[in-house]
């Protein structure tokens, strides 16, 4: 178990953010040790979400922590989400001090692997299911400023202060 460095805009590694991350074809000590760096690499981050490829891995793994509910999930898909859609602030350990409007489905079906092999299935709703969206988007190489319906909206918290209040009111991986 280690904390890894996440790959950022300007890294070196960036291209992994780019790229289709590919599925894990089964669940041995090599994707659970993968597991419990995306862990210790979130709690130490202080993130809602993390995804394999945000740490040099281009693998169909992810984490979530909303209110305190850790989820694991190997080759995470979206099996249904609704059509109601809300918009909201989003960020990004990959990018981060920057900030912007993002249009998601507020209720998903999410589907995968436990860390252990086993099918799981989670029903996400307002902020769980926007984390989902974000780090599932991960795996498939798109970033949330590729979502943006207008980049000109995309700001940079201006002070430490207002980096702090926005990353407490909910930061995303």
């Amino acid at each position: 178990m280690s904390v890894r460095e996440i790959v950022t805009l300007g890294d070196p590694r960036e291209p992994v953010l780019h790229q289709k991350a590919k599925k894990i074809r089964r669940v041995d000590s090599y994707s659970r040790q993968l597991v419990e760096d995306l862990i210790d690499t979130l709690h130490s981050a202080h993130g809602a979400g993390l995804a394999a490829p945000q740490i040099g891995v281009p693998l169909r793994a992810i984490v979530t922590l909303v209110e305190e509910k850790l989820n694991v999930v190997l080759n995470p898909e979206i099996v249904k989400a609704s059509d109601e859609e809300s918009e909201a602030e989003e960020g990004c350990l990959s990018i981060p001090g920057w900030w912007g409007p993002v249009t998601r489905k507020e209720r998903v079906t999410v589907r995968g692997l436990s860390r252990t092999g086993k099918p799981i299935k989670f029903k996400a709703e307002g902020w769980e299911a926007r984390v989902f969206q974000h780090e599932i988007d991960h795996l498939d190489g798109i970033l949330f400023i590729d979502r943006m319906d207008d980049r000109s909206k995309l700001h940079r918290a201006e002070t430490q202060e207002e980096e702090q209040e926005l990353e407490q009111e909910e930061v995303l991986a």
